[in-house]
């Protein structure tokens, strides 16, 4: 298919199949270049503007498809005037006509990139409005409360004492309780669209690419007896219950004097310095080295998971907390304890099963987060000094944090930057 949007687009539709079809509307047609050589024969409709995706004069060309056919089409089409779109044009034109928020613009390309079914059910949930009309109810109610305190501070003889009365504070209070609704679905939704980054580490010949092996389901990397085979770091994808995850070895943490070893750890401490969390896998010939590996190679304690491998070798099985940080056996060579590793990678990525998710992105959960860190400095002016000009300007602060997630307050390179990630033709 080959869409034209703009002012020019039914006289190019005009030129191409000589035909002026009725808006919405399949209608037969030849196309045919400007020397009147048929090219293709195959349906046009016309979506007359402002009832069109892009809120302007919309032709599409649907041919027989194959790239030498379609690519002549495409040249007989610029050949009329026309110009290639840039990435994210017609969603952007979308957008600057009114016909979609950026909430809706950003969850067109969601729906396109979503890597399983919960992501595009949430993308196809933002795109229908969803989550834009949570934001806008929030605002609403923010904007509301602005104006009834600043007309309390205004207008100071109607001795409206609206600190005596509390509503203020309850109204700010239950501010907070929405927004962190809101916040609680967008999180869940940016985990559906983005998922997590986990690093495997660990001592050499612990079972690091075993593990890779297991959870992906096929030989992904090399499996050996020998110490440090992986000399690299091996980043792999996969999905877990509609969480993308991507998975990567690292090579072995120890000291050694082998260059190319010494260059393999380092890429690993950088995968680890970069993972949002950390599965250690713990010797188990030797079950108490964690303590002198995470020293020794100064890890990210707070984002570390204790794997206990090869269980399936025997012995005592721990599964207590060991210096306050979980422990997991498992046996990458049978699957024993992957099930339970997998809920508990679940819980790391804050998974929760719900209906009703939407999609979002980082952009939005800083949006919200910004919000709500106004909302309750401004709860704390009121409470604490009895500031209601304070309060009214937080809100105002939060109001346009609300704004940049809708495109209502939007800089000019903020929307250069999200619609040039979007591919040609949405």
């Amino acid at each position: 298919m080959v869409r034209v949007s703009g002012s020019d687009a039914l006289s190019i539709c005009q030129a191409v199949t000589g035909r002026r079809p009725r808006p919405r509307y399949a209608t037969l047609a030849e196309f045919r270049d400007a020397q009147g050589d048929l090219l293709d024969q195959g349906l046009v409709l016309y979506f007359a503007g402002p009832a069109s995706f892009t809120g302007e004069d919309v032709v599409e060309f649907q041919g027989h498809g194959g790239p030498v056919v379609m690519d002549l089409l495409l040249s007989a089409v610029l050949a009329q005037g026309a110009r290639l779109a840039r990435p994210g044009e017609f969603s952007e034109r979308a957008f600057h006509n009114d016909k979609l928020d950026l909430a809706q613009a950003e969850a067109v390309a969601d729906l396109i990139d979503s890597a399983s079914r919960a992501a595009a059910l949430g993308a196809a949930r933002s795109l229908s409005g969803a989550f834009s009309d949570e934001i806008h109810r929030i605002a609403q109610a923010m904007l509301e409360l602005r104006i009834y305190i600043e007309a309390a501070i205004d207008f100071p003889e109607e001795e409206v004492d609206f600190l005596a009365e509390g509503q203020v504070e309850q109204r700010v209070r239950d501010l907070l309780d929405q927004l962190a609704a809101v916040q609680r679905n967008a999180q869940q939704g940016a985990l559906l669209n983005e998922g997590i980054r986990l690093a495997l580490a660990g001592r050499p010949n612990v079972g690091k690419s075993s593990l890779l092996n297991r959870l992906t389901g096929y030989d992904r990397a090399i499996v050996t007896d020998i110490a440090g085979t992986t000399r690299d770091s091996l980043a792999e994808q996969l999905t877990l219950d509609g969480i993308p995850i991507t998975l990567v070895d690292t090579a072995g943490l120890r000291l050694t004097e082998d260059r190319v070893e010494i260059e393999g750890i380092e890429r690993a401490r950088l995968q680890i310095a970069q993972a949002d969390q950390v599965l250690l896998l713990v010797d188990q010939d030797d079950p108490n080295d964690w303590a002198a590996l995470i020293e020794e190679q100064q890890l990210p304690r707070d984002r570390l998971t204790l794997v206990r491998n090869t269980i399936d070798l025997g012995g005592e099985v721990e599964t207590a907390a060991w210096d306050g940080l979980p422990v997991l056996p498992i046996s990458a060579l049978t699957g024993t304890g992957i099930p339970a590793l997998i809920d508990h990678i679940k819980v790391l990525a804050g998974y929760r099963p719900a209906e009703g998710n939407f999609s979002a992105r980082r952009r939005h959960l800083t949006a919200l987060g910004q919000a709500q860190t106004h909302v309750e400095h401004g709860l704390t002016q009121l409470l604490t000094l009895g500031a209601g000009e304070l309060l009214a300007e937080d809100l105002r602060q939060a109001h346009d944090a609300l704004g940049e997630i809708t495109g209502r307050v939007s800089a000019d390179a903020l929307l250069g930057e999200i619609f040039s990630s979007f591919c040609i033709g949405k």
